[in-house]
Order: structure tokens, then C-alpha cells, then sequence
């Protein structure tokens, strides 16, 4: 780690990715055994006023909050109070899904997202409280709302909305991963009823304050008076290019925060990691977890379908070989939000990245690093493709438009001999890596898209981004099934 060499060809590309991404801010850091070694802040926390970002500059994290939830699951267990392989409804008996049984549903399959669940409509209806007017034209997955859409201000109005749904199960639980915040929101519902207190109070006093984590929080107010926090920002379209804008308000989902909606720093996330790469430990020997409740949310249980050989644990996603060596992070965006956080817990090697600005590099910026460390370029790629060429006639099948409640419809079109994935008003050419499994680039790092063919061989679904989308219209008929 003493070498430094690896540096300069770091920070070039990654300068290059925050450039042309027009991010206004990313702050980096990387540790080893606790121990930070290097962190670089590129761009402001507030462009305006020039303000530049360090190790204590308060961002979003994102669905990293999945983690923290899982470590309260699992203290819980340690406790007596609960087992993972419970059934939700014992401690959440208002838990329903219409005409559909949710007794065999337990809460390891709400931590593996394997419950079934497949995306829902919800999102609108938890943040509405925190929009403000000006916010929904520049979001296209809140156009679709209605005006007599109800708020969801609670764990109970949440379930209450979700009993309601016309839905189908993806499969019995535990056979198909789908990666779901409301599960997540769920979650903590159960840590709020197991332990009596607020989900956010449990957090707070059981893993935030042991850990040291002194500018962590769900509530910017209770970080009282420090200033060194990030302002947000988004992209707003401006038909011929993209804007970079200020949107100052935080978002907030009072019945979601246990999915997405902790705040933090590279230097407290990095406290955070050590405590996995020292089994369950801090750094000034408190125990937040077992061993073994650490080895079992490292545990790859099922395959994400986000990047192959990819797995989730418990609130975590495990490649068992990157590299040869085993490598556990998490990501998270929202509004004004890019935040990823990963550690090798066999060398105690641990980073993070976090960002202002939604669909921002982070991931590439981190494997930059982990690349350019080991000797290797930085936009290196550790998936090797087992198909280099499909004919126009093996790629009709997949084209078609696919749709979820959660992310609307994602159009795949044949353009020019190639696959062509449209996602949030950008198009992405889809590489073929395997059978039924193609390679996105986007952010400056791959993705896959994964299809899912019927009993009669027929594609039914698309799993991307860690969701699974139906087909809804297939745009073409030509060519053959293999």
C-alpha cells in the first residue's frame, strides 16, 4: 500500500469520468484495516459558493441504509427477539398481498429480496410529503401519479396500499430476486415492533453511536449546525443537452427510511466497513455483531442479476471472484445521490464514494481505484464475455417493450445490427456476454441484462438493474429460439 505509483493514472481518469458526467461533487477514500491511506475530494459540495468536499462532508447515502438495516435484523436475532426464518406476518400481521397467500414469506426473503414481490407503485406516495411542486417535471418516474394519489406516512398505511395491489408473485419466495425497497421499508416496521422503539432511534443507538459515526444521520437537524454537508443537485433536460442544476430539498420517506434515506461521510462509512473486516468489531472493540451474524450477511444467497456472479447477502451483494478475491459492496442512489461502499473482508481493504448528484460515476470512480492499485487500467472490467457476436436473427427475440410499476416501460430496440437499451432517457448498446445474458456499459461501468424464458421457452421477463420487468409488447417476430 506504500507504493503511490497508482495514483496519478487515478486521479486522471477518474477527474475525466467526474468531468464528463458533470458531477458537481465526489468525495473518495480508502482504507486498509481502518487505517485511511488515501482520499481525494473532486469538485464542491456547493458550486456556487466553491466549496470543496473532504472526508466529513455529510452526503446521501442511498440504499447503503440496507445494510444498516440488515445489522439490526440481525442484533435482533442475537437477541432472542426474532429469527430471520420467521415469518413476516408474526410480527406484521397487517402484511397482506391481495388473493395471494403470504404466510411461506420471511423476513430472510425481505433481506435477500427473494420474497416474490415483484416491483411496486409506492415511491410517489412515500416522498409526496417532501416534494416540493417544482421537483415532479424534472423526475419522469412521478409523472404517472394522479391527483387523488394518498400519502403513505406510515408503516401501516404502506401495508395498507401494498393489500390493495393487483399483483403476481415472480415465484414462490425464495426462488426469484427482485430487488425491493418496500420489503426493505417493511423491515423496519419489524425493528420498530420488536424492539419498541422508532427504526431510526434502534439505528441510531445500537449502530451509529457505537461505531463512532459522528456526522451519521436521518435527520440533517439533528446534526446540529455543522455545515460541512453537501448541497444536491440534478440534471435537467434542456432538450438539446443536460443542465446541471441545485435542487436543495432532501427527499424523505417517513415509512422507507429503513431502504434508502441514511445520511453520512466517507470517514464515518469507512468506521462502518471496518466493523465487517474485523468480524463484527469497531475499532475501539465494541461488538455491534457475531461472527457469525457477519458471515451470514456476507453469505451469497441468491444471484442479483445486476453484474454476473454477482450475488446479495443480507443488505449486501458478494462477487465471490473479483480478481480472485472476494468482494462485498453496496450502492445507492436517489435524488441528488450516488453512494457506493465495497471492502475485501480477507485483506481488510475497504473503500467508499459518495456523490451529489443522482447517476453519477461512483462505481466507476471505485473500481478506478481498486484497478489502478492492483497494477491494473483503470476502466479494466473483471467480466470476461463468453459470446462475442449474435446474428440480427438470435437478437429479434429479445426486442420488446418491458414494463414494472416501479421504473415504467424500457423499450429494446435492434438498431444497426445491435441491441439498443433505452433507460431513463438514455440509450444503451447491449453487449451478449452469455446465453440469454447481455453487458451494458453505462457510468463508466457494466451492468447486465438478464432474460427469462417461459416452460415453452418463450422470453416472458427481463431482469435489469436488479428489478424484473414483464414484456409487454413484443415490437418484432422474426428469428428462432434456440
Amino acid at each position: 500500500m506504500q507504493n503511490n505509483g497508482w495514483i496519478d493514472s487515478f486521479e486522471k481518469y477518474a477527474q475525466n469520468m467526474v468531468t464528463e458526467s458533470q458531477v458537481p461533487g465526489v468525495c473518495m477514500g480508502l482504507a486498509k484495516d481502518g487505517q485511511i491511506f488515501y482520499d481525494n475530494g473532486f469538485g464542491f459540495r456547493d458550486v456556487e459558493r466553491q466549496l470543496g468536499v473532504t472526508l466529513d462532508t455529510v452526503f446521501g447515502i442511498g440504499s447503503i441504509t440496507k445494510s444498516f438495516t440488515c445489522v439490526a435484523i440481525m442484533q435482533l436475532q442475537e437477541a432472542g427477539k426474532l429469527s430471520v426464518h420467521d415469518p413476516v406476518v408474526k410480527y406484521l400481521p397487517e402484511f397482506r398481498l391481495k388473493n395471494l397467500d403470504v404466510g411461506q414469506i420471511t423476513i430472510h426473503h425481505f433481506m435477500t429480496n427473494t420474497s416474490g414481490i415483484p416491483p411496486l407503485s409506492t415511491f410517489f406516495a412515500s416522498v409526496m410529503r417532501s416534494l416540493e411542486e417544482s421537483e415532479v417535471e424534472d423526475f419522469p418516474l412521478l409523472h404517472d401519479q394522479t391527483d387523488d394519489t394518498l400519502p403513505i406516512d406510515t408503516y401501516e398505511d404502506l401495508m395498507s396500499v401494498i393489500s390493495t395491489l393487483d399483483l403476481e408473485l415472480l415465484g414462490p419466495p425464495g426462488t426469484e430476486f427482485s430487488y425491493s425497497n418496500d420489503c426493505f421499508a417493511l423491515l423496519g416496521a419489524i425493528i420498530t415492533r420488536v424492539s419498541g422503539k422508532s427504526y431510526e432511534a434502534y439505528v441510531k443507538e445500537h449502530i451509529i453511536d457505537p461505531i463512532g459515526m459522528e456526522h451519521t444521520s436521518f435527520f440533517l437537524e439533528e446534526l446540529s449546525g455543522y455545515e460541512n454537508i453537501t448541497n444536491l443537485y440534478i440534471k435537467r433536460d434542456r432538450g438539446d443537452h443536460k443542465e446541471v442544476i441545485p435542487s436543495p430539498n432532501w427527499w424523505d420517506t417517513p415509512a422507507s427510511r429503513a431502504a434508502g434515506f441514511l445520511k453520512s461521510t466517507v470517514r464515518d462509512m469507512l468506521r462502518y466497513t471496518d466493523m465487517f473486516c474485523k468480524s463484527g468489531l469497531t475499532a475501539g472493540g465494541k461488538r455491534i455483531l457475531s461472527p457469525e451474524s457477519v458471515q451470514q450477511m456476507m453469505t451469497p444467497y441468491f444471484p442479483t442479476d445486476m453484474v454476473p456472479g454477482q450475488f446479495y447477502g443480507y443488505g449486501l451483494v458478494i462477487t465471490s471472484d473479483y480478481y480472485g478475491k472476494k468482494l462485498v459492496e453496496h450502492s445507492g442512489g436517489i435524488k441528488g445521490v450516488a453512494a457506493q461502499m465495497c471492502f475485501f473482508p480477507e485483506t481488510g481493504l475497504a473503500g467508499v464514494a459518495l456523490s451529489n448528484l443522482e447517476l453519477s460515476p461512483v462505481l466507476a470512480v471505485m473500481s478506478g481505484a481498486l484497478n489502478s492499485l492492483e497494477n491494473r487500467p483503470p476502466e479494466s472490467s473483471h467480466l470476461e464475455s463468453k459470446h462475442d457476436f449474435l446474428s440480427e436473427e438470435a437478437m429479434h427475440p429479445f426486442v420488446g417493450d418491458y414494463q414494472s410499476s416501479e421504473f415504467g416501460t424500457l423499450p429494446i430496440r435492434l438498431e444497426n445490427g445491435q441491441l439498443v437499451l433505452s433507460f431513463l432517457g438514455e440509450n444503451y448498446v447491449m453487449r451478449p456476454f452469455a446465453e440469454d445474458i447481455f453487458v451494458i456499459r453505462g457510468f463508466g461501468t457494466d451492468f447486465s441484462a438478464r432474460f427469462i424464458r417461459s416452460e415453452n421457452h418463450e422470453i416472458v421477463r427481463m431482469a435489469f438493474g436488479g428489478r424484473q420487468f414483464h414484456i409487454h409488447d413484443k415490437k418484432t417476430s422474426g428469428g428462432n429460439d434456440k
